[in-house]
C-alpha cells in the first residue's frame, strides 16, 4: 500500500534557499556539474551560439539554446538524485530554480520559465495520478480528485482549507512514495526538449499565413528566429520586400540584411533614424522577443519601441515572432526598466571624447532591452500558433501554475 509521507517526516528534502549546501553534502559531483553550468552563464558562453563562440566571432543571441541547455541540466540533476515524492521534487526545483535567478538567471528569463515549465509537469503529473487512481477505484471522479485538479481560488485563506492541505500547501498525494514517478517526469522532461528542438520548425510553419505576395515588411536588428520565418516564407515561393534598421550601436542589422540578401531575399538597410520616414510604405513590422510578460508587454532588443510607436502611427501592424519558452509570468512595475540591464557606453562614444569638458556633466545610458505596451502589439506568432496580447494571461495558466510563478524572486 502507497504511504503519504508529511514534510516533517523526511529529514533529507532539499532546502530551496540553500540547494548548493544540499547539493555539497549529498552530490557534490553534481554541483560541479551546476557551478561549471552558472560559470558560463555569467561569462554569456551559453547564450551565444556554440559555432561562432568557437571561432571567437561575436555571433547572435540564441536564447532557445539556452533554453534547452537548461532543460538538460534539470534532467541531470533531477534523474540522478534521490527524492522520494512530488514534493522533495518541487522543492529541488524550486532551490535550482532560485540559484540560477540569482546568478544570472534575472537577466535571461527563459531559464526560470522552463524550470517552471518543469515545476508544472510535476504538479500535472501527480494530480493525473491521483485522478486516474480515483477513477479506477469508483469508476467515476471523487470530489476530492475534482476540487484538486485545479489550484483553489485565492481568495480561500490558508487556514480554511487545512482539512485538505498539509504545512506546505500540498495535497497530500504530493508526498505518495511512487516508484514508477521519476520515469514518468523523465518522460515528461523529454517532450519539453522536443518540443524546445521543434520550435523553429513549427513557427515557420506559420510563415505563409502571415506573409503576403508583394508586401513590404520591416524588421528591426539581428534576429535568427525571424531570419529564419522570413527565409521560410522566401522558400515557399512567396515574393517580398524586407526593410531591415541597421540596429545602433550593435549594427546587428547588417548581418541580418547580408544574410537575407544571400539568401535571394530582396533586403535594403536603412538608418535607424530613417524608420518614421519609410513606415509608410510598410505593410507589416516583425519584432523578435526577450520575454512576452504576462500583460501581453514586450522585452525585445532596444530601439524597437520606437519601431512599434512609428507603427502604430502609421496603422501599421506590429507583429511578435516567438517561442512559448519566452512567456514569462512577471507583470512591468518598473516600465521601461523591467528586465533591463545597463551596459558600457563605449559602444556609443569614446573614451575620448569623454574628456571633453562638455561631456562632464553628461549623463550616458546605453540600455539593451525595450519594454513595448501590450497596445502596440497586434499578434505574436509562437510555436504553438497565434494570439492577440489580451490572450497572453492565459497560456502562462495553461504552461505554468500560478503557485510557481513568483517561486525563484
Amino acid at each position: 500500500m502507497l504511504t503519504i509521507m508529511s514534510p516533517s517526516a523526511n529529514g533529507t528534502m532539499p532546502d530551496p534557499n540553500d540547494i548548493r549546501k544540499w547539493l555539497a553534502v549529498n552530490y557534490p559531483k553534481h554541483l560541479s556539474i551546476l557551478d561549471k553550468f552558472e560559470v558560463e552563464l555569467k561569462l554569456g558562453r551559453l547564450s551565444i551560439e556554440s559555432t561562432a563562440h568557437q571561432q571567437g566571432m561575436l555571433g547572435s543571441l540564441d536564447r532557445l539554446g539556452l533554453a534547452t541547455r537548461t532543460v538538460e541540466l534539470l534532467k541531470i540533476l533531477i534523474g540522478s538524485t534521490r527524492w522520494k515524492n512530488a514534493a522533495e521534487l518541487l522543492l529541488l526545483l524550486r532551490g535550482i530554480g532560485r540559484e540560477l535567478h540569482a546568478v544570472g538567471g534575472s537577466r535571461e528569463p527563459a531559464i526560470g520559465n522552463v524550470v517552471r515549465r518543469i515545476m508544472a509537469a510535476v504538479r500535472e503529473e501527480a494530480m493525473n495520478t491521483d485522478a486516474a487512481a480515483s477513477q479506477h477505484s469508483t469508476n467515476r471522479p471523487s470530489m476530492q480528485s475534482i476540487l484538486w485538479a485545479n489550484p483553489l481560488p485565492t481568495r480561500c485563506s490558508k487556514s480554511s482549507v487545512n482539512s485538505h492541505f498539509d504545512d506546505g500547501g500540498l495535497p497530500p498525494i504530493f508526498y505518495t512514495e511512487r516508484p514508477e514517478f521519476k520515469q514518468t517526469i523523465m518522460e515528461a522532461i523529454h517532450e519539453i526538449i522536443l518540443d524546445l528542438e521543434d520550435t523553429h520548425k513549427n513557427i515557420n510553419e506559420q510563415a505563409l499565413s502571415y506573409i503576403h505576395a508583394d508586401e513590404v515588411i520591416l524588421t528591426y536588428g539581428k534576429s535568427r528566429t525571424i531570419e529564419r520565418f522570413l527565409k521560410a516564407a522566401f522558400t515557399k515561393k512567396r515574393n517580398f520586400q524586407v526593410v531591415v534598421c541597421e540596429g545602433a550601436p550593435n549594427m546587428g542589422g547588417h548581418e541580418m540584411a547580408k544574410s537575407l540578401s544571400e539568401a535571394g531575399i530582396d533586403t535594403i538597410v536603412v538608418n535607424d533614424s530613417a524608420t518614421f520616414a519609410v513606415m509608410a510604405r510598410v505593410n507589416k513590422v516583425l519584432l523578435p522577443a526577450h520575454a512576452v510578460l504576462a500583460n501581453g508587454g514586450l522585452i525585445t532588443s532596444s530601439g524597437c519601441n520606437m519601431v512599434a510607436l512609428a507603427a502604430n502611427n502609421m496603422s501599421v501592424p506590429v507583429v511578435c515572432i516567438v517561442g512559448m519558452f519566452k512567456l514569462c509570468p512577471m507583470y512591468p512595475h518598473e516600465g521601461q526598466d523591467t528586465l533591463q540591464d545597463m551596459v558600457s557606453p563605449s559602444s556609443v562614444i569614446s573614451l575620448s571624447e569623454l574628456s571633453n569638458p562638455l561631456m562632464k556633466e553628461v549623463e550616458f545610458l546605453n540600455p539593451v532591452h525595450d519594454y513595448i505596451a501590450p497596445e502596440l502589439v497586434n499578434l505574436y506568432v509562437t510555436n504553438v500558433g497565434a494570439f492577440q496580447p489580451s490572450y497572453i494571461y492565459r497560456l502562462l495558466a495553461e504552461n505554468y501554475h500560478s503557485d510557481d510563478w513568483e517561486s525563484f524572486e
